[in-house]
């Protein structure tokens, strides 16, 4: 008669068995790991590329008119014209210095050629001068082109009708009067034909230097015009000196700015200062007046807004300066 076993006791029994397996578990693990160590005792280097399955090569195929690549395209990219020298590698890659003498004589071949090709035949089919080649003192020296007048041309005197026209040619006398009009006029007369002192004169002309030095010569002669004007004004000053600096000793409230602005007026451009100094001639000359500026008496720069300009008359603009004059019937202060 069979009896089943104490569940109890079977418990224990199973639990028993426990460290069994596990002893078990290891002497099998330590088995694998030996049979993949080297005769020496150390462990085996894993080689990629002899234990790792191939992989297939990339080749192209079509599905529906679309191109599929199949496999890797790696080892496309170990070909030698991915592959080169390093950036260590890439040195003494300066390109190597022209000899221009070289250079040049690479050239005489075809030179020579070109001047085989001028013959003696081919300038008398086509009329012109003709051209001879000749070897120089040094044999196997480059030729050289000599051009010379066609022979037949010469004979069949064409140039002899030249000379039968008039004889031997000669220049013909111009009367003096047209040829050397310049000789016969006055000479130029630099005599001032005004009464202005040599400091009125400089007065003026730093007028033109410091307010209009950057303006073209016509915006110069205008910034005169309107000086000259206050001096024929009953409201100015009767002298151009007077007229320049008048009100110098309120800064910043003068006439002319660069007269009471506090910066020493030093003249250091030759160019310009010998520019304001011949208008000057000019103005007080009456050489030169600017219908367009005509009676002017005001002007500003134009990126400035000044009050009393919304009182009076614009006239024009030349350069960079609006110039005004009273209206009529309008009495200043």
């Amino acid at each position: 008669m069979a009896y089943r076993q104490h569940p109890v006791r079977a418990k224990r029994a199973r639990a028993s068995l426990r460290p069994a397996r596990a002893v078990l578990g290891l002497a099998l693990s330590l088995s694998l790991f030996g049979m993949t160590t080297v005769p020496t005792g150390g462990s085996r280097t894993f080689d990629p590329a002899t234990e790792m399955p191939a992989t297939p090569a990339a080749f192209l195929s079509y599905e529906a008119g679309t191109p599929v690549i199949t496999g890797s395209v790696a080892p496309l990219f170990e070909n030698a014209v991915f592959t080169g020298p390093n950036r260590l590698g890439k040195t003494g890659r300066a390109a190597p210095p022209t000899d221009i003498a070289e250079f040049s004589g690479a050239f005489d071949e075809a030179r020579m050629a070109i001047a085989s090709a001028r013959s003696l035949e081919d300038a008398n089919v086509t009329r012109q001068s003709a051209v001879m080649v000749a070897e120089t003192e040094d044999e196997g020296g480059p030729r050289m082109s000599v051009a010379s007048i066609d022979p037949e041309m010469v004979s069949s005197g064409g140039l002899a009708a030249i000379d039968a026209v008039s004889g031997n040619p000669a220049p013909v006398d111009v009367p003096e009067t047209l040829a050397y009009a310049r000789a016969n006029t006055p000479a130029t007369d630099f005599t001032p034909r005004h009464s202005y002192s040599e400091r009125e004169q400089w007065c003026l002309s730093t007028g033109i230097y410091f307010e209009a030095r950057g303006e073209s010569y016509r915006g110069q002669v205008a910034v005169a015009q309107v000086i000259m004007n206050r001096v024929a004004h009953h409201n100015y000053p009767d002298t151009i000196c007077g007229v320049v600096y008048q009100n110098q000793h309120r800064r910043n409230a003068c006439q002319f700015s660069f007269a009471c602005d506090g910066i020493a007026d030093r003249i250091n451009e030759p160019d310009a200062w010998a520019q304001a100094k011949e208008i000057t001639a000019e103005v007080l000359n009456e050489d030169i007046y600017l219908s367009e500026v005509a009676d002017a008496t005001h002007y500003h720069a134009t990126y400035v807004r000044p009050h009393w300009a919304r009182n009076m008359e614009q006239v024009t603009q030349v350069g960079l300066h609006v110039f005004y004059r009273f209206k009529p019937g309008w009495l200043f202060g």
